[in-house]
């Protein structure tokens, strides 16, 4: 019995870590975008995650076929579509607004699956998508009803990261995650290096910080957050794990006002937590305050 605290304490912990370090990101992300274009970030950061995915999947290739080839190339390249737009949004944006913005795919997801499958999204889901839609107005309109560029990139990503969970869906059944991770990692490097060859300058001039930013995005943010994410859900209920998956945007947003210097007003705020609160009903349908109800009865 201490062996399992023990294991759900660690879990616990892995769970903040990772959220934090995605946190950190957009600031990260931001200034590097400085110096190095979206499409080179992208490809070099998909092209380190694949090699460090495919190293520690080593033993796993063997159980590769033509479905892992399939469901990893569909997630990838939603993987990078949504990876494109919500960089580029970035440029043109703050980073504690990309990363609320960003957490829009939690609430499209229900809707997306009843566009594709015919299932109805429940009450929850309906209450969800009031308040995010909310929380979008009230932190991307301005005084005259305008919307900043890179907030309806961001929200087009969130649709993208909706469409790459459902897809996922489809294909991690039964399947290695880390040899689908190492094959949708690939897939996006792929699409990213033609695209930043074809579309974007190569990066000349850029200083040794922004290429550390690079490698931290690509170590911290993708693979060891990776792990991180494995082991916390290993050993955290599902309804632990979605609540604190929702502090990304949090990390995010506190970590941007700190050391990005973003400015934070009472709209701008209300907006923050409707979206959060929407995150929240979306992902647990605030099933762990019924159960402490129920406890405490």
């Amino acid at each position: 019995m201490g062996e399992d605290k023990k294991k759900k304490r660690l879990a616990f912990a892995a769970l903040i870590a990772m959220t934090f370090i995605w946190g950190t990101s957009f600031v990260i992300l931001k200034n590097t975008l400085e110096s190095i274009s979206t499409l080179y970030i992208l490809a070099v950061r998909f092209t380190g995650a694949a090699l460090i995915m495919a190293v520690f999947g080593a033993r796993e290739w063997r159980k590769a076929d033509r479905k892992y080839l399939i469901g990893g190339a569909l997630m990838g390249a939603c993987m990078f579509v949504a990876y494109v737009f919500q960089t580029y949004g970035l440029v043109s944006t703050t980073p504690g607004k990309n990363a609320f913005l960003t957490t829009t795919y939690c609430v499209i997801v229900p809707f997306l699956y009843w566009l594709i499958r015919g299932k109805k999204p429940d009450g929850w889901n309906i209450a969800a998508a009031v308040l995010c839609v909310i929380g979008v107005g009230l932190i991307s309109l301005d005084a005259k009803l305008s919307v900043n560029k890179g907030d309806i990139l961001t929200v087009i990503c969130g649709l993208f990261y909706a469409l790459h969970i459902i897809v996922s869906a489809a294909y991690v059944r039964g399947r290695s995650v880390i040899l689908l991770t190492a094959v949708q990692f690939g897939t996006a490097a792929v699409l990213s290096w033609i695209s930043a060859v074809m579309l974007a300058p190569a990066p000349s001039g850029a200083p040794a910080s922004a290429w550390l930013s690079v490698a931290y995005l690509c170590i911290m943010c993708t693979a060891v957050c990776f792990g991180l994410q494995a082991f916390g859900q290993k050993y955290s209920p599902p309804s632990q794990t979605a609540v604190i998956m929702t502090l990304e945007s949090v990390f995010g947003a506190a970590i941007s006002v700190v050391f990005f210097n973003e400015k934070l007003t009472l709209k701008i705020f209300l907006g923050f937590a409707a979206m959060f609160i929407a995150v929240l009903i979306s992902e647990t349908k605030l099933s762990f305050l019924r159960r402490g109800r129920q406890d405490a009865e």
